[in-house]
């Protein structure tokens, strides 16, 4: 982090008219923000979520509720703008001036998206402004893990590149903030098994995803567990991605370790999320620098592996729907609080005096 504007941005909020410290973690945020953009007071004034859809190959073992086809068709959903993180994103507003670009993206989806007569196509050609489709497809759903590696060494790098070329995206077009949220069937059992190869205990991450019943659960940690045992020894970050990895989840850690140097904040969303940016901290942990946590998950696996990367999340809602709809909600408020921190008087400019004693923070 930058200490010399951190520190510049805390003497800024402390001349402004109110109580030092007085606005609590909004000050933090802010400050975060400011050090990474490298200005003061900092900005936002255009920021989008990046929705990235696609299947994995764990699924045919039963660990999911709901089949594989969903993926693509709430993937054609948030096309449509008929989902939460539509909703959420500000779709519907009246002005517009709060909404976020809505980029969906395809990592992985298993059904072809590129046929003539793609629904998907047909949606993408009459999609309104500030919504984009974006097909970085690196194959039709990784490989089942529990047989075989879930990915070629070639597939992973192609698709860490394909999130390297979102984050020039994002900086294209002019976006301060940036969110990132899931969409795709078995991504929990990928985030676990991830996070299991990576040191953490199996019991602490396995949770019921969309919400299986308790014996399809105890299956999904069987098959987490034998699955990560036939892939060790573990290499790297990189040989964990490509033997028990998703497209989509390599390609989100590719998008969070091209942001940097790019002075755009990142808003993180639920486990899924979390476990792709875990590993993108595990090659560079300097990404917390401008990584931000959205929200934590109700699922149990999402807050030892924030506490793991030092992130704090901003709220905590029992939300676990994932499309990055806590990432968008904690967004709104580092934007409050960045427009806060331009708006306010400082106590020279407004004319009131300021405390005749050090003034105590707490």
């Amino acid at each position: 982090m930058n200490t010399t504007i951190a520190q510049q941005m805390q003497k800024y909020l402390d001349n402004l008219t109110k109580p030092r410290g007085s606005l609590g973690r909004l000050e933090d945020l802010v400050v975060k923000f400011a050090a990474l953009q490298a200005r003061v007071p900092p900005r936002i004034s255009k920021k989008a979520v990046y929705v990235f859809a696609a299947d994995h190959g764990i699924t045919a073992e039963g660990v999911s509720l709901y089949p594989q086809e969903v993926t693509y068709q709430m993937l054609l959903n948030i096309l449509a703008g008929g989902a939460a993180i539509n909703a959420m994103a500000g779709d519907a507003s009246m002005d517009g001036e709060s909404s976020w670009d809505l980029i969906a993206v395809d990592a992985g989806v298993a059904t072809d998206t590129t046929v003539d007569n793609s629904a998907l196509l047909k949606l993408a050609e009459a999609l309104p402004p500030g919504r984009r489709f974006l097909n970085k497809k690196i194959g039709a759903g990784t490989a089942n893990f529990l047989h075989q590696k879930a990915m070629t060494a070639m597939e992973l790098e192609e698709a860490l590149a394909a999130g390297e070329s979102l984050a020039e995206d994002a900086e294209k077009q002019g976006y301060e903030l940036v969110a990132i949220g899931d969409m795709g069937i078995g991504n929990t059992s990928t985030a676990a098994a991830l996070l299991v190869a990576s040191g953490f205990h199996l019991d602490d991450v396995v949770d019921r995803g969309t919400g299986i019943d308790s014996a399809t659960l105890n299956h999904k940690r069987d098959v987490i567990a034998q699955a990560v045992e036939k892939h060790r020894p573990f290499a790297s970050p990189r040989d964990i991605l490509q033997k028990v990895g998703g497209y989509d989840l390599a390609m989100m850690a590719g998008l969070i370790l091209g942001l940097r140097n790019r002075k755009i904040g990142c808003m993180i969303d639920g486990f899924p999320v979390t476990s792709a940016a875990y590993m993108a901290y595990s090659m560079d942990k300097t990404v917390t620098d401008f990584l931000f946590a959205g929200h934590l998950s109700k699922v149990k696996g999402h807050k030892p592996v924030l506490a793991a990367m030092g992130l704090e999340p901003i709220l905590d809602l029992g939300m676990h729907l994932g499309e990055g709809t806590g990432a968008v909600l904690a967004g709104y408020i580092l934007e409050l609080a960045v427009k806060t921190s331009n708006s306010m008087a400082s106590f020279e400019s407004a004319g009131i005096s300021d405390s005749s004693h050090e003034e105590e923070k707490y």
